[in-house]
């Protein structure tokens, strides 16, 4: 009596070989690398592995291999000392063209990655590094969104001519008191004729208009800021804290670092491999922000580079291209900015119009727009450069004492000449690329729109620790497998081993699954695999437990087993459907560690009701099926027997 067709047959064993090849890249071991990715303006190409090559050998450190994959270029070591060693050399000799970061390199064969089998990342509590968790401070935020709307009302009620008393920011709102109701009346179509505009098409004014209390000398309007306007601000903020930090991170040499929003206004910043937390907030707390300034025409900035000698009203800079001795190109700008960070509402990246090349749409308040205004009226034709401008607070160690500073990075990310007259709207064109555009925009956005972030938690975990989480997390693992195997072999025999099978199985198929997936493996996780393997034996203890009743019940040893696996399933899907709810719930309200720990659960839930049922009724049909059966022995010390 065959009761399980071959089609299943052929699928249990596609789906066991396909876990078994993409579990295989858990055994090979990452090595110790360096990592060396180009920075603005710098290029990765097989000149800089010769260059690379000859660094090594000439210092004689001792490398694996050094190969070109991409945008990055990979250099072996033998061990993490050496690695070190080399790592210091490399950002030395390379400078700041460069980022230069600890990695550990995958060994895993080239047919393995080429079907997408790649080894599972691990966490930061398996691998070391530094954790933050960073608060963006929305009131600040919101407190600079009514500054920027106090101003831009009084610009252009002042540029109506329309006389007022005052304009400020309160609780209900911002309060404009003028002093009588037709001024009033008259103020409100200008708020919403120059200011109340919105951002976007088909999207809400950002401002609710009201009419505010009215005395006999003052007449109030309250202009509000709409809930849907701060919620988008918000986002807003978020997204350009985002690309501030990574682009701070890249500065502290970090491979695959995590930086990614959790909830509604924190970040979280992993960077592993990361020791030094002081230089990491150093750098995660700088400042940046931008100016406009025209560029000094009359002055030829190589002179100007070679000499140091330039006009009283003007300042050398240097830009993101390179020049043909291979370092950035030295600009000169007039001291005066034209416009700053702060008068910037917002930036995208868009094709041109006119030329369907990429440009960046810009975005000034009303003030910033009335000064673009006015120098753009005068300068057509002439050049006008952004200057990025980061601020990083450093902390020196002087006679004892603590010195707080600050080293001032500036650069210019930009320049490009002024096509005709625009004030608060206009485009940057003469961009290499849309991706150069997308970066440019996001770094303007970043710049001018981020928040204060304060990082309300921190915890390091150095490599040694990370190291032995990865032992005792092994040895747990393998401890609570062999007790289970061992306890289900001896109390069910043949049916036992059996569900042993399985459980390898299951095990192989859920390092499988999170491997394809590139889950990232953390100590939780490797909790929610012991939980699974402890769990995955019940559904075999049911279906050993309900084989054994039917045959108790007098039915025949083939009909006992498929009555057993029948009528095991609605309990066994049953409880599993309960545990599924459990491991949704707790990655829908938990925070990373909780969710690591859910997605290995459910993952090994579902690996698990394969295995265990389908797998097992599998093995047990094939070696039961077409042969005359006087007993069964289901263990329990109890021998079950039946008429063939």
């Amino acid at each position: 009596m065959n009761d399980f067709p071959r089609w299943k047959y052929i699928l249990v064993a596609v789906i066991v070989l396909l876990g078994i090849v993409y579990a295989l890249p858990i055994i090979y071991p990452q090595q110790p690398a360096v990592q060396i990715s180009a920075n603005r303006g710098a290029t990765v190409d097989a000149a800089l592995k010769e260059k690379v090559l000859g660094i090594l050998q000439t210092k004689k450190i001792a490398f694996k291999d050094v190969e070109l994959n991409g945008d990055r270029l990979l250099a072996r070591f033998p061990n993490t000392e050496v690695q070190l060693a080399a790592s210091d050399t490399l950002k030395t000799a390379l400078g700041d063209q460069y980022i230069v970061a600890l990695n550990l390199a995958s060994t895993v064969p080239g047919w393995l990655r080429a079907i997408g089998a790649n080894r599972m990342p691990l966490g930061l509590d398996l691998q070391g590094g530094v954790h933050f968790l960073m608060e963006i401070d929305q009131k600040a935020a919101l407190d600079k969104m009514q500054t920027r709307y106090v101003d831009d009302i009084r610009t252009a009620l002042r540029n109506a001519k329309i006389r007022y008393e005052s304009v400020n920011a309160g609780a209900q709102g911002i309060v404009v008191v003028l002093r009588s109701d037709e001024d009033r009346k008259a103020a409100g179509n200008v708020i919403a004729k120059d200011v109340n505009q919105p951002e976007k098409l088909g999207s809400q004014p950002p401002l609710e208009i009201l009419d505010g209390t009215t005395t006999a000398t003052s007449f109030a309007l309250v202009a509000r800021i709409r809930e849907a306007t701060l919620q988008e601000q918000q986002r807003s903020i978020v997204a350009s804290n985002l690309t501030t930090l990574r682009n701070r991170v890249n500065q502290l040499g970090v491979s695959e670092p995590l930086i990614q929003q959790q909830g509604a206004n924190r970040i979280v910043v992993e960077l592993p491999g990361v020791q030094d937390t002081a230089e990491a907030k150093k750098i995660l707390g700088a400042q940046a922000t931008l100016e406009y300034h025209a560029v000094d025409e009359n002055t030829n900035p190589l002179d100007a580079a070679k000499t140091g000698i330039v006009p009283p009203d003007s300042r050398l800079y240097y830009t993101q291209r390179l020049g043909p001795d291979g370092k950035p190109m030295p600009i000169v700008l007039k001291k005066k900015i034209i416009v700053g960070g702060d008068e910037l509402v917002d930036a995208a990246a868009i094709p041109d119009q006119q030329t369907g090349t990429p440009a960046v749409s810009v975005t000034l308040n009303a003030l910033g727009g009335k000064r673009m205004l006015d120098y753009t009226r005068e300068n057509v034709g002439h050049r006008m450069a952004v200057v990025y401008i980061e601020r990083i607070p450093e902390t020196k160690i002087v006679d004892g004492k603590e010195v707080h500073t600050a080293k001032v990075n500036e650069e210019v990310i930009n320049d490009a000449t002024i096509q005709g007259v625009f004030s608060n709207k206009f485009q940057t064109t003469g961009l290499e690329s849309l991706k150069t555009a997308s970066e440019l925009s996001l770094l303007l956005r970043a710049g001018s729109l981020a928040a204060p972030a304060d990082i309300v938690e921190q915890n390091v975990i150095g490599p040694s620790l990370g190291q032995d989480n990865i032992e005792k997390g092994g040895m747990a693992v393998l401890l609570g497998l062999l007790a289970v195997l061992i306890a289900a072999a001896l109390y069910y025999h043949l049916f036992g081993l059996i569900a042993d099978i399985a459980l390898v199985l299951n095990l192989i198929l859920l390092i499988a699954v999170l491997s394809v997936f590139q889950a990232t493996l953390t100590m939780p996780g490797i909790a929610g695999i012991v939980l699974t393997l402890g769990m995955a034996i019940d559904a075999n203890v049911l279906i050993c437990e309900r084989i054994r009743e039917e045959l108790r019940n007098g039915l025949t040893p083939l009909a006992a087993i498929r009555a057993g696996y029948d009528k095991a399933w609605a309990t066994i899907l049953d409880a599993n459907v309960t545990h599924l709810l459990a491991a949704f719930g707790l990655f829908a309200f938990g925070s990373g560690p909780i969710k690591g720990f859910a997605v290995t659960l459910a993952i090994g839930i579902l690996t698990s009701m394969f295995t265990s049922v389908t797998v097992t009724h599998g093995i047990t049909n094939l070696i039961h099926s077409g042969r005359k059966l006087k007993g069964l022995w289901v263990g329990g010390g109890h021998h079950a027997s039946a008429g063939a």
